[in-house]
């Protein structure tokens, strides 16, 4: 991969293997071609180092031939998540899991059915990241504080949904900074996906959706252990760019600085990565920042 040594080590921190590239999926929904040269043209431009795993659905990698990559592969059905030993064994580049909630999240409490989980998969999840989607019905506080811990238990990640086809697939400021806080407070790392192509939150004209921003979600993650809700619910609800800053030394939302050793540690246990359908996008909004220029 191509490494440029002109950025601000708090950019570095913040962005390094971010992007968890979802070509497959809508809105863009590639063919596996297409897709799979798309990645490979990232890889090799001057931004591979923001880029992380290529996110495919199970069934794809039954046939797959191309490019060689660390796998995030999102088990579709019970047979695939009975199946993830044969799985690993036809593809050794998987690196990571991903279950949706109709998998995991039925009849049971959430506490309960992420113990299931866990029993169920037993040896097959050796050495991978497991992320378990939490549904939108556990974004409560009082729910995230049973089904956290208990994704901590079970040596999980967790996934978060910030956006869809229509509206209600949105979690509103509240619900995605109460996310942040229990999965930060329960030492739970997360990714997020859905409607993250842009570093900000904003109105996008062409859906009428507010979407959130992945700096929004960055910030909030590096800062919820040392601000209270209301400030955390207003740094995921924020809209003006500036607001957010980097430096040499640091990043920032409004007066909330936070240095690069500690960036660096949100990155790797509390905001891991995102899963975005463009990787063009966010580079080219964070260009437009000024955020990828040279010092």
């Amino acid at each position: 991969m191509t490494t440029s040594t002109a950025l601000r080590p708090s950019v570095r921190a913040a962005l390094y293997a971010l992007i968890d590239y979802a070509g497959l999926f809508p809105p863009a929904q590639l063919s596996v071609t297409a897709a799979q040269a798309e990645y490979a043209s990232a890889r090799a431009g001057p931004h591979a180092w923001m880029l992380g795993r290529f996110i495919v659905p199970a069934a794809v990698l039954d046939g797959w031939s191309g490019i060689e990559a660390p796998f995030s592969v999102i088990l579709d059905g019970e047979e695939e998540l009975q199946g993830l030993s044969a799985i690993r064994e036809r593809n050794r580049s998987v690196a990571a899991i991903e279950v949706p909630p109709k998998l995991w999240a039925q009849g049971e409490t959430f506490a309960e059915a992420i113990g299931a989980l866990r029993r169920g998969l037993a040896g097959a999840r050796a050495g991978l990241d497991v992320f378990v989607e939490v549904p939108s019905a556990a974004y409560s506080p009082q729910s995230l504080a049973q089904t956290m811990p208990a994704v901590a238990r079970a040596g999980f990640c967790a996934k978060l949904r910030c956006g869809g086809p229509t509206g209600d697939a949105f979690p509103s400021v509240e619900e995605v900074a109460d996310f942040i806080h229990a999965a930060s407070r329960a030492g739970v790392p997360f990714k997020a996906t859905a409607g993250l192509h842009h570093p900000v939150r904003h109105l996008d004209a062409a859906s009428g959706f507010t979407m959130h921003g992945f700096l929004n979600l960055l910030a909030a993650a590096a800062l919820a252990s040392r601000v209270d809700a209301p400030t955390l619910q207003r740094i995921v609800a924020e809209e003006d760019a500036s607001a957010f800053r980097f430096d040499d030394d640091s990043f920032a939302w409004r007066d909330e600085r936070v240095g690069v050793e500690e960036l660096t540690q949100t990155r790797l246990s509390v905001f891991v990565a995102y899963g975005s359908c463009s990787f063009s996008e966010p580079i080219d909004d964070l260009s437009a920042l000024g955020i990828l220029s040279a010092r």
